[in-house]
């Protein structure tokens, strides 16, 4: 393994995290992808607002990708971020490809923001069994995030009035 930067991380812990933290990572390329797919093709009452914030949404999922994947440099691992991995390592269901109502990605996005929230939570108590309190605290910056971008996605669906 690379050079870390935490020492007071045993091997083994620094092992665990990168393979948290790129797993995560994974997901988030996933998710960030499956937000672009919606944003690209919605039609529908609503277009607008959904478009754009669509754009902000894949804002700061890719700055979550970002901490992630620079933990684990700072871990002493290597980033696993290409698109190729992702496909491979995301716990995340596939995004339909051919859908454009609005309402069924506002709801093809909630589910996956539900399973990834899940999954960040999970690599939170990983985090924690580890010792490692600046992953866990990265990750909970994360899913602050990400429930707050599937809250606001959520409240456009005709079933959150």
């Amino acid at each position: 393994m690379p050079q870390s930067f935490v020492p007071y991380l045993k091997e083994n812990a620094r092992k665990d995290m990168v393979g948290v933290l790129n797993a995560r990572l994974a997901d988030t390329i996933a998710l960030t992808n499956a937000v672009k797919q919606a944003h690209w093709n919605l039609k529908g009452r609503g277009f607008i607002g959904v478009h754009e914030l669509l754009d902000d949404v894949a804002d700061h999922l890719r700055d979550g990708a970002d901490l992630m994947a620079e933990r684990a440099a700072i871990l002493g691992g290597l980033a696993q971020g290409t698109v190729e991995v992702a496909a491979k390592a995301s716990g995340l269901e596939p995004y339909p490809t051919d859908i454009t109502e609005i309402d069924d990605h506002i709801a093809a996005l909630v589910d996956r923001f539900g399973a990834y929230s899940t999954n960040l939570r999970e690599a939170i108590e990983a985090a924690d069994e580890a010792g490692d309190e600046g992953t866990a605290d990265l990750f909970t910056e994360v899913i602050r995030a990400a429930d707050k971008d599937a809250w606001f996605i959520g409240s456009n669906s005709p079933k959150s009035a």
